[in-house]
Order: C-alpha cells, then structure tokens, then sequence
C-alpha cells in the first residue's frame, strides 16, 4: 500500500511539473466561463452579420442554450484536450525504460495501472467540476435561476465518459506501442463508436451517447431513466478496461 500511495504522489508530481494539470483546468475552466457568455452574446452577434442582403435574426436565448453551449465545448474540444493532455499516460514511461528500476525493486504491475488511471480522474474530476460550477454561476447571472430539468444528471454523464475514455486510453497505452499508439488507438474506437451511435438501436448501449444526449436530457427529449443502462454498460466497460489494462502490463516485456 505505501508502494501505491508514493507512485500515486509521483504521478501527481510529474503532472504538475509537466503543467498537463495546469492546462487542463486552465482549459476546462475557461470552456466552463465562456459557454454561458457565447450562448448570451450569440444573438447580438447574428443579428449584425449579413449574408446575401439578409440580416439574420435569432430569438434570445436561454439557460437551455448556455449549459447546450457547455456541453457541446466540453464535449468535443474538452475532451480532445483531455486526450492530448493524456496520450503519454503510460506510453512515455514505458517507452524511456522509467518503469524498470521501479518494478525491479518490487513495485507491483498492478500498482502502475491503478496510480495512473487515478491520477487522471482526479485531475479530470477537478477540472470538470471547476469548469461546471463556473458554467452554472455564470448562467445563473446571465439568464436568471431558471430550473433545469436533469441538469445534474447530464453533467454527471460527460463526466462519466470522461472517465471512460481515460480508462480506455489507460488499456490501449498497454496494447500499442511507441509513444502515440495508444492515442491513436483510443481515436480509432472513439470514432467506430461515434459511428454506431447514428444507429437508434445501439444508442442505449454505446458510451458515446453519455456525450451525445446531455441536451436532449435538460429537454427531455431523452428519457433519464433509459440512460441509466448506458451508465451501467459503460461502467461495466470502464471496468473491463482497467482489468485488462493490468493483465496485459503484467505480461509485457519492458
């Protein structure tokens, strides 16, 4: 257990050292701060432009569109910030050979897995709720404290997807090699999975569709309740992963 505490300590450090924490909140929070100010300003800056002689004219907006605005930032460019931040997560180690004096004197396989995926959710877990307290404050003194429909439950599943792609960077970091094979792997099924979300059969069961239907939740538009097996599965997957991703580095040659 002190093997674990200290590795997780280190993880910790390195991010700081690195500035990858720093970037992270500092982005997630300015995404948090802008949303609401881009949803409010939006229709001032429509209505200026001009396109062939005809002024654009848009109704105002309201707090659906700003948290519509949040989730679409966190959501597309977040979590491309979230990859790139992370796409050495273990490949770097591995590939620099850093691992070997640690595991060499009797640091658990399991340990290296475990200390990284919880470093990373830590850090995605604060920068997010960073970035979602803002976004709630600023659209409470922009629009007013409307009451939005399953707000928290759509935050918590961005969040949750977050959690699925580090988990699942984490097991393909294991599989390739070099040191941007796990990125480009992770990439690969992100995007066969944003694929099979066009299908309304599959929705329910792909994890995209915790990113995909957040602003469908506030609307109703997408029952709460159906999502709660999209929860599962992807916990169900995240779990997978992790086991994985330790089986595999038990059995890699360093």
């Amino acid at each position: 257990m002190s093997g674990f505490f200290a590795f997780t300590k280190k993880e910790f450090t390195e991010h700081l050292r690195s500035y990858k924490s720093v970037i992270l909140v500092a982005v997630l929070f300015l995404f948090g701060m802008m949303s609401p100010l881009l949803a409010k300003m939006l229709p001032d800056i429509m209505s200026g432009m001009k396109m062939q002689g005809l002024t654009l004219s848009i109704p105002p907006t309201s707090a659906l569109d700003a948290y519509g605005q949040f989730f679409k930032n966190i959501g597309q460019m977040g979590l491309v910030i979230l990859l790139l931040i992370f796409s050495g997560l273990l490949s770097q180690d591995i590939t620099k050979g850093t691992l070997i004096v640690l595991l060499a004197k009797g640091l658990p396989r399991h340990t290296v897995i475990l200390s990284k995926f919880i470093s990373a959710l830590t850090l995605w877990t604060v920068g997010y709720a960073l970035a979602a307290v803002t976004a709630y404050g600023y659209t409470v003194y922009l629009f007013g404290n409307t009451v939005v429909l399953n707000l928290f439950y759509a935050l918590f599943c961005l969040w949750f997807f977050g959690v699925f792609v580090i988990a699942l960077l984490l097991l393909a970091s294991t599989v390739a090699q070099g040191n941007y094979g796990g990125l480009l792997l992770t990439a690969g099924v992100l995007i066969v999975l944003l694929i099979l979300n066009s299908f309304p059969a599959v929705q329910k069961w792909n994890p995209v569709s915790l990113a995909a239907n957040n602003t469908s939740l506030l609307s109703s538009q997408t029952d709460a309740h159906g999502m709660a097996i999209t929860v599962w599965v992807s916990l169900g997957l995240i779990a997978a992963f992790l086991i994985s991703a330790v089986s595999i580095f038990n059995k890699k040659r360093l």
